[in-house]
């Protein structure tokens, strides 16, 4: 009686010292065996496991749909559909789901089919304790992974998906519908605009929306590496092909392969590199430095300038086949200045990310900061202005930032006295209507000037004569001959 006792305890002991994943962990198992399911099920449960039986792929795929599993163990010889069927379920709807086969009639082509389907492994009836123990622990590993890499690609995507570049204005729009519209196609696409405008976030938005989102996307800056490397660093190199070449090394084009390369300031390439890389973009091939093996390319390439490569192709700084061979799709980044009604948008995104970095409890950025932000240039564009949130977080001690925490640069370049008199004293009206004065007094002025001669007028406002006699009439502009002949 002891040692029945003592036996029991024992079998008791792991259930009890089960940590705390175990405990939430959920297994379903499926076989259309009862007694394969009880006795299973008795022992993954005795090792601390939440466990669910199923007789039928019916039943499973019903379960799965109500219940969230971490591991389904499933037969394959069963009734009316087996477990192939299942597995083929999991793999559409429920990838994060890893599978362990069981059968009793096992065979290297249903193995390798079961693999293939993506089984995590595959097990033969009788089933070992420890074995199943084993395979099932490492299970729970692979899932714990699949689930961690998904977090991982979710926040990949938050951070580079087109809901990250911000802006309402309509450059921006027709931005957003462009990288719409290329994302899916194979097309080279040339990214240009000032820097500091957000060229690189674009070029993840275009890779993260196309169809090689899952493969990589590899970021070179050929500003940023010498002349005499960059070739090397992009195709790769034999061993010996030059000094301190020690040994063979692959390229970033091999690196990106079946997924995206980043090109940035292609503008400051070699010319030698220039027909290299048209090359690769027309034949898909390449050499590496050193080496007469050719090898494929299936790689994306977006590129981007900083500079207006058209005049670099008039000033012969840039090659003219190169350049129409990579001008297929540009997508122009608006300067800042030019988006001014959307620095409200992108002064919150950056103040929300700067407090939650920083933990300072700021809650808004005050009208006259914004005003500030909207009446300053912004030659280093979205990045300076992030910048710029970033310290006013940083210097910020109360609750709002206020002026006094922007740049000095910023506040150096704010409307004088009487600009800011002007602006008080305006009463809100359309612009149509506030534009109507200073346009009669042009005209009139016009019409003085040239005698009221209409052609001069018309041509001195590079107008024609029609529109001018239209807008006479308008603003009651007509020629009175007794009132000038009495000056």
């Amino acid at each position: 009686m002891p040692n029945a006792m003592q036996n029991e305890k024992k079998a008791e002991a792991p259930a009890g010292q089960t940590s705390p994943t175990k405990k939430k962990a959920k297994i379903l198992l499926v076989d259309d065996d009862p007694i394969i399911v009880d006795s299973l099920s008795e022992f993954l449960q005795v090792e601390g496991y939440e466990v669910d039986g199923a007789s039928s792929v019916a039943q499973a795929t019903s379960a799965i749909g109500r219940q969230d599993y971490n591991v389904v163990i499933t037969d394959v010889n069963m009734p009316k559909a087996d477990g192939f069927e299942l597995l083929r379920t999991i793999k559409d709807h429920h990838p994060d789901l890893v599978t362990i086969v069981i059968t009793g009639y096992g065979t290297i082509e249903s193995a390798v089919e079961a693999i293939k389907m993506g089984a995590y492994d595959y097990l033969t009836k009788p089933i070992d304790d420890d074995e199943i123990r084993l395979v099932v622990e490492r299970a729970f590993q692979q899932q714990s992974l699949l689930r961690e890499n998904r977090a991982l690609k979710q926040q990949l995507d938050l951070r580079y998906s087109l809901d990250n570049v911000i802006g309402h204005d309509y450059k921006m729009l027709k931005v957003f519908d462009l990288v719409e519209t290329v994302a899916d196609s194979k097309t080279t696409v040339l990214v240009s605009g000032e820097s500091g405008t957000g060229k690189s976030l674009v070029a993840h938005a275009v890779h993260h929306r196309s169809e090689r989102c899952n493969k990589p996307f590899i970021e070179v800056s050929c500003g940023a590496i010498p002349e005499t490397l960059l070739e090397s660093e992009l195709f790769g190199h034999a061993k010996g092909s030059f000094t301190g070449a020690i040994a063979d090394k692959d390229g970033k084009f091999k690196a990106a392969e079946g997924g995206t390369i980043f090109l940035d300031e292609i503008n400051s390439a070699s010319p030698a590199f220039q027909v290299k890389l048209l090359r690769v973009l027309q034949e898909k091939k390449y050499e590496p430095v050193g080496s007469n093996d050719t090898i494929e390319a299936d790689v994306r390439v977006i590129l981007a300038s900083n500079v207006d490569l058209k005049r670099e192709v008039e000033q012969g700084r840039f090659r003219q086949d190169l350049y129409y061979r990579i001008n297929v799709v540009t997508i122009h980044m608006p300067p800042l200045v030019e988006r001014l009604s959307d620095i409200p948008l992108l002064a919150k995104q950056f103040l929300e990310r700067y407090r939650a970095e920083n933990k300072k409890e700021i809650l808004s950025i005050t009208p006259e900061a914004i005003q500030a932000l909207q009446c300053y240039h912004w030659p280093g564009n979205v990045r300076e202005l992030e910048n710029a949130i970033e310290r006013a977080v940083v210097l910020c001690k109360g609750r709002h930032i206020e002026p006094v925490d922007l740049p000095a640069s910023v506040l150096e370049e704010q409307p004088n006295a009487s600009t800011g008199q002007a602006a008080r004293e305006f009463k809100p009206m359309c612009l149509k209507t506030a534009l109507e004065e200073p346009e009669r007094q042009i005209i009139e002025a016009a019409l003085k000037a040239s005698d009221w001669n209409r052609q001069t007028t018309a041509e001195m406002l590079q107008i024609n004569r029609t529109t001018l006699y239209k807008k006479m009439k308008r603003y009651g502009l007509e020629y009175d001959p007794a009132k000038h002949a009495s000056k």
